[in-house]
C-alpha cells in the first residue's frame, strides 16, 4: 500500500508537471565563476536557467569545476532546498538526495547513521567545510547537532572514486559548506512544530551576514536554539523521541590582503542535552530507564590560500580542528532489592574526551599544455589525528583510542580534448593501528561528446582501519540488560574496491530544463567488519568486532529532475540496491546466519515538488520512500516480545508539504514571511515498538518523526 502511495505522488508530479525542475540557485558569493552553456543556445533566459546544471563545486576535484565538466558526479542540496523541505538539522536535509538515506539506530537516545549507497556510516565520511571534524562519537548524533541555518550547502560524492580523500570514504563523501558572507543582509526565524498533537518542538534561528564596502572582508553570523519535549509512540511512559535542548551559534570569517590572497576562518559552538527513556521528572539514574547525555563541542578551521603566476598555480595551508566533552548515562534499573541498591550506589554515569586535529598543504598546477591537451595537477598532504576516550566504570566498559594517519595525494585532472576527461590519482596513507602504508589508486574517466550528454566511468580503492567508529561508541539495551561492542584482537584493516558508471543527460529551451542521471554502482568488501555475539555478562550482550568474508554492495540509481519557467520544480532519486555477505554471518546467537546486511533495504528514493506562481509565494511537496528490510528483534520480559527473531519491515512512504507568503516592507528594506504545513501526513511510522524498561532499543526502523504540524515566520532582509 505505501508504495503505490508513493509511485502515485511520483507519477502525479511527471504527469500534472510535464517539464519541471531545478530552480534557479541563490547567487550567492561563492558563484562568482562564470558558467559555459553546454548547449549552443544564446538566450539569456537559458543561460541563467542553465547554471544550476553547470554550477561549480569543489569536492569531486578538490579545486573549483564545473559540474558538467567533473569526471566525478558531485550533487548539491542548496539552502532553498533545505528550507523548503522544512529541514531543521543536517539529518533532515540528507535524505533529499539520491543514493543516501538517513536512518535512527535507538529508540531511547535517537542517534543517527547515514547510508550511502547501502553501505553503514561507518564507510562514508562527512567533511565540515572539506575538514574531517566528525569524529567517531561525533558521528552518533553529529547530523541532528548541526543546525541547516549554519548551511550554504551541501556538496555529495557517491563512492570512493576520489583520491583526495581518506580511508572512510569508501562509501562516498558529503562535505558541507557553511554560510560564507555575501553581502549585509539578516534573518531570524521561529519554527513551532506539534508532534502528534502531545510534544512541542520550538526551533529558533538566527543570521546575519556583513561585508565592508572594498568587498575585501566579511563575518556571517549564525544562532539556533531548540526545545523539544519527548514523545511516547505508544503510550507505556517511555519516549520514541527525546527531549532535545540545543544552543549553537558560529561565525565564518574572510579577509583577502590582495587579489590573489584569502584566509578563512570558522568556528561554532554546539550544546546539546538530550534525554530519552522514561518520561519522569527524576534524575537520570532514578527512571526505570533512560539515556542522558550533555554534549559541549567545539569546532573551527582556518584556510590561507594564495594563487600566482597569472592563476596557474595556487597553494592553501589548512587547519581543522574539533574539542568534544559529553557527560552521558545510560541504564535500566533492576528489578532485584539488592540489585537495586548496589545500582543506586554506583549508577552507571560515564564521560567521553574526544579531540581531533587535521593539518595540511595542497598544490595545484595548471599545465596549458599536457602532452594531449591541458591538465591540472594537485599534490599535498595532511595529518589527522584522532583521541577517543569513553567510560562507563560501572559497566567496566572504556575505550581509549588513539589514531594518527598521514596521507600525501597527488592527483591529475587532465583534459585530453574538449570532451574527454581523465582523472587519475593516488593517495599513500599509514595509519598507526595499520602496520603497513596503504596505496588506494582511483580513476575516473569523463566524455561529453554527445550534445547535453555526460558518461561517467570510475574505479577506486579504499580501507577502513580497525578501530572504533560511530555505532561501536553506542550502548544499546536489549534484553532487559545493555548491549556492548569491543574490538577483535586480531582485527585488520578492511579493504573495498569501488566501480561506477554514468550517464548524465540534461536539455535546456527557453522555457524548460529537463535532465535525468543513471548510476550503477558497485563495491567489493574484503575482509568486511562484522558484528559476532560474544553471549551475554552480568550487565547484557557482549558483541565483538571481527573480519568476516568479502561483501559485496552493487545497485543503481536513477535521478529525474526539471524546470519550468521558475514556477514549477522538480527533484527525483530512487534507488535499487543489494548488499551480501560472500557467506553467511552470526547476527545474534541461536538465530540463522544471513548473507543479507541487516537494516539495509534493497530500494529507497525521494522526490520534491515546488510551486512559485509569484514571487512571493511557494509551495512544496516532499515524499521519502523507505522500502523493507531485515532487523533483528531481541525478546525482553515485558516488552511484548518473546523470543529473539529475525523481523522484516514493511515499506514506508514520508510524505511532506510547505507553503509560505512573503509579505514585503520596502520602506524598511525587509520581509515577513509566514510558512506552515505538515511533515508526514499519512502517520507511515512505525506501530509495534517495545514497550516498558527492558525493551530493545535498537528495534527501532522507518522515518524519524511520527505526522507533525509546523507553522512559522521569518523576518528577513530583501
Amino acid at each position: 500500500m505505501k508504495l503505490n502511495k508513493f509511485t502515485l505522488v511520483i507519477a502525479f508530479f511527471f504527469v500534472a508537471f510535464t517539464n519541471n525542475l531545478y530552480a534557479q540557485e541563490s547567487t550567492e558569493a561563492q558563484n562568482d565563476y562564470q558558467m559555459v552553456l553546454p548547449i549552443a543556445v544564446s538566450h539569456d533566459t537559458v543561460r541563467t536557467k542553465i547554471r544550476d546544471i553547470d554550477q561549480v563545486v569543489i569536492t569531486g576535484t578538490r579545486t573549483p569545476k564545473r559540474k558538467t565538466d567533473s569526471p566525478v558526479i558531485v550533487n548539491l542540496i542548496n539552502s532553498k532546498t533545505l528550507d523548503q523541505v522544512v529541514a531543521t538539522t543536517l539529518s533532515e536535509g540528507l535524505k533529499y538526495q539520491p543514493g543516501l538515506r538517513v536512518e535512527t539506530d535507538c529508540q531511547t537516545c535517537n542517534y543517527t547513521q547515514l547510508r550511502i549507497n547501502g553501505l553503514q556510516g561507518g564507510y562514508s565520511q562527512i567533511l565540515i567545510n572539506s575538514r574531517p571534524l566528525f569524529s567517531p562519537l561525533m558521528g552518533l548524533y553529529g547530523m541532528e547537532q548541526i543546525p541547516t541555518n549554519m548551511i550554504d550547502r551541501i556538496e555529495v560524492v557517491r563512492g570512493g572514486v576520489s583520491a583526495l580523500y581518506g580511508s572512510s570514504a569508501i562509501g562516498g563523501t558529503v562535505n558541507v559548506i557553511t554560510k560564507i558572507p555575501d553581502g549585509n543582509n539578516f534573518s531570524f526565524t521561529n519554527t513551532l512544530q506539534s508532534i502528534k498533537g502531545q510534544t512541542i518542538d520550538n526551533i529558533i534561528t538566527g543570521n546575519a551576514s556583513f561585508v565592508n564596502e572594498a568587498r575585501n572582508m566579511g563575518v556571517s553570523l549564525f544562532v539556533n536554539n531548540r526545545n523539544r519535549g519527548q514523545y511516547d509512540a505508544n503510550g507505556d511512559n517511555y519516549s520514541e523521541l527525546p527531549e532535545l535542548k540545543d544552543n549553537t551559534f558560529g561565525a565564518n570569517f574572510f579577509f583577502k590582503p590582495a587579489q590573489n590572497q584569502k584566509l578563512e576562518l570558522s568556528f561554532s559552538s554546539i550544546n546539546e542535552y538530550r534525554f530519552g527513556g522514561e518520561i519522569v521528572d527524576k534524575p537520570a539514574y532514578l527512571a526505570k530507564q533512560s539515556e542522558e547525555r550533555t554534549h559541549h563541542i567545539l569546532m573551527g578551521s582556518a584556510d590561507y590560500s594564495i594563487s600566482f603566476n597569472d592563476n596557474k598555480n595556487s597553494l592553501s595551508i589548512y587547519y581543522g580542528g574539533q574539542k568534544t566533552d559529553r557527560k552521558h548515562y545510560t541504564g535500566i534499573n533492576p528489578d532485584d532489592p539488592a540489585e537495586l541498591a548496589a545500582f543506586f550506589a554506583n549508577p552507571p554515569y560515564g564521560t567521553s574526551d574526544v579531540i581531533t586535529h587535521q593539518g595540511g598543504i595542497q598544490f595545484n598546477n595548471k599545465f596549458e599544455k599536457f602532452l594531449i591537451g591541458s591538465s591540472t595537477l594537485t599534490a599535498g598532504a595532511e595529518y589527522v589525528y584522532d583521541s577517543v576516550f569513553d567510560e562507563i566504570d560501572a559497566y567496566r566498559y572504556e575505550i581509549d583510542q588513539t589514531t594518527r594517519n598521514f596521507g600525501a595525494y597527488v592527483q591529475n585532472d587532465w583534459d585530453l580534448s574538449e570532451n574527454v576527461n581523465f582523472l587519475a590519482g593516488a593517495r599513500l596513507d599509514k595509519h598507526n593501528l595499520v602496520e603497513h602504508a596503504i596505496l588506494s589508486p582511483r580513476l575516473s574517466l569523463l566524455y561529453k561528446g554527445l550534445t547535453n550528454t555526460q558518461f561517467r566511468a570510475g574505479w577506486g580503492t579504499g580501507f577502513r582501519a580497525p578501530q572504533a567508529f560511530d555505532t561501536d561508541l553506542h550502548i544499546a539495551f536489549a534484553g532487559g540488560g545493555v548491549s556492548r561492542i569491543g574490538l577483535s584482537q586480531d582485527l585488520k584493516e578492511e579493504r573495498s574496491n569501488s566501480f561506477t558508471g554514468s550517464v548524465n543527460y540534461d536539455k535546456a529551451t527557453e522555457h524548460f530544463i529537463a535532465g535525468f542521471t543513471v548510476e550503477g554502482f558497485y563495491t567489493k568488501l574484503k575482509d568486511a567488519f562484522f558484528q559476532f555475539p560474544l553471549g551475554e555478562d552480568e550487565f547484557g550482550q557482549i558483541f565483538e568486532k571481527r573480519n568476516g568474508d568479502n561483501a559485496v554492495v552493487k545497485g543503481i540509481t536513477i535521478e529525474a529532475r526539471a524546470n519550468f519557467d521558475y514556477v514549477v520544480q522538480l527533484d527525483a532519486g530512487f534507488t535499487f540496491q543489494k548488499s551480501q555477505f560472500k557467506s553467511p554471518v552470526e547476527n545474534i546467537e541461536g538465530l540463522e546466519s544471513k548473507r543479507e546486511f541487516l537494516r539495509t533495504p534493497n530500494n529507497y528514493g525521494y522526490a520534491t515538488l515546488s510551486y512559485t506562481p509569484t514571487k512571493n509565494w511557494n509551495i512544496t511537496a516532499n515524499g521519502v520512500f523507505t522500502g523493507n528490510m531485515l532487523l533483528i528483534h531481541v525478546a525482553g520480559e515485558g516488552t511484548g516480545q518473546n523470543v529473539d527473531e529475525y523481523f522484516k519491515t514493511k515499506s514506508f512512504t514520508d510524505i511532506g508539504l510547505r507553503a509560505g507568503h512573503t509579505f514585503n516592507l520596502p520602506k524598511m528594506k525587509s520581509g515577513i514571511e509566514v510558512f506552515g504545513g505538515m511533515k508526514n501526513i499519512f502517520d507511515s511510522y512505525q506501530k509495534n515498538f517495545d514497550t516498558g524498561k527492558n525493551r530493545d532499543s535498537n528495534f527501532i526502523y522507518g522515518p524519524n518523526m511520527p505526522r507533525t504540524l509546523f507553522l512559522g515566520l521569518r523576518l528577513k532582509s530583501i
